[in-house]
């Protein structure tokens, strides 16, 4: 993959005053960015941790941090939540009644049907919500995690309801545009379709082999562990992701993913039944075709083809 080089041509900021709540790695990011970017004349920071607030004033990719999200939220033109989504309901509670009229609340959840779940039965009607999902991301989390091109070559989803401010709507778009991600639009329930088999089940699976091989380590004694430089490793990683997001991502997406799951397990018994019968022409098939997949891609500039066996590139962080 070559990575394409951004730079945004914007003349004025895109918003005033950014708020985004929670400083995690998409978080950061978002900091990282839109200061590098400078799409907003004043940047705010917000999490409950203390410490990750002292932390994010070391850094210094806001202009004001607080704890308190009802203060942050304050003058906000976009707020944008990047906490689990578990805590929706309570968070949006919190900051609704200190949101200015035309403000826009946006999200960078992983499942959107629970959006409007959580966020529609306290939404005032003098505020827009356009939630928002960045497809991108490491294993890592934290303040420190996050680095400003992270989004560049991206798909951003954004799933605006039928009944959202066309110039709202807009602005999220643009927002992430200007950030280097590829922008398409949909509806949440489609959304939540798609990431069940392209994100979802991938992690779900990652869990499960990497949990089998923990109950194995007694067995294997430590084997597992020493050779797991092949497709065990890349399992790993993924497995390595913020349990409490992913916690909420299966709770919150139950149907898609039991419907994925479904599918998942069918077409592993018809695995199963090619090796069990020693059907080669049907192994070399399938893998043939999951092979082209893989390869188309690196052609859409998702994945890079360049060996990476020790994954020790430093990402940017700035």
């Amino acid at each position: 993959m070559i990575m394409q080089r951004f730079e945004s041509k914007l003349a004025t900021p895109v918003v005033q005053t950014l708020v985004v709540i929670g400083i995690g790695l998409i978080g950061s990011s978002i900091l990282h960015a839109a200061r590098k970017r400078r799409l907003a004349a004043r940047i705010v920071a917000s999490d409950q941790s203390e410490a990750v607030c002292r932390r994010a004033l070391e850094i210094g990719f806001a202009d004001d941090v607080v704890t308190d999200a009802m203060i942050a939220v304050r003058d906000a033109d976009l707020v944008i939540l990047c906490i689990p989504v578990g805590e929706y309901a309570r968070v949006g509670a919190a900051i609704m009644p200190h949101l200015k009229p035309g403000a826009i609340l946006s999200d960078v959840g992983s499942v959107k049907g629970c959006v409007f779940t959580a966020i529609d039965p306290i939404l005032r009607e003098d505020v827009h919500l356009i939630p928002a999902h960045p497809v991108a991301g490491t294993e890592y989390s934290g303040p420190d995690a996050g680095f400003a091109s992270l989004f560049v070559n991206r798909w951003c989803i954004i799933t605006p309801p039928l009944s959202a401010s066309a110039a709202a709507a807009t602005l999220v778009r643009t927002f992430w545009e200007e950030m280097g991600a590829n922008v398409e639009a949909m509806s949440a329930d489609h959304h939540d379709l798609v990431l069940a088999i392209t994100s979802h089940v991938p992690h779900l699976i990652a869990y499960n082999i990497v949990g089998t091989a923990a109950d194995l380590e007694e067995v294997t004694q430590s084997e597992v562990i020493k050779f797991s430089a092949g497709g065990f490793r890349d399992f790993t990683r993924i497995a390595a992701s913020d349990p409490t997001m992913w916690r909420d991502v299966f709770l919150n997406n139950k149907s898609a993913v039991l419907e994925m799951l479904g599918r998942f397990s069918e077409d592993l018994t018809a695995l199963q039944r090619m090796i069990r019968r020693g059907d080669g022409d049907g192994l070399f098939n399938l893998f043939t075709r999951t092979r082209a997949i893989r390869r188309s891609i690196i052609d859409l500039g998702q994945e890079t083809a360049a060996p990476d066996f020790g994954r020790q590139r430093a990402p940017e962080k700035s």
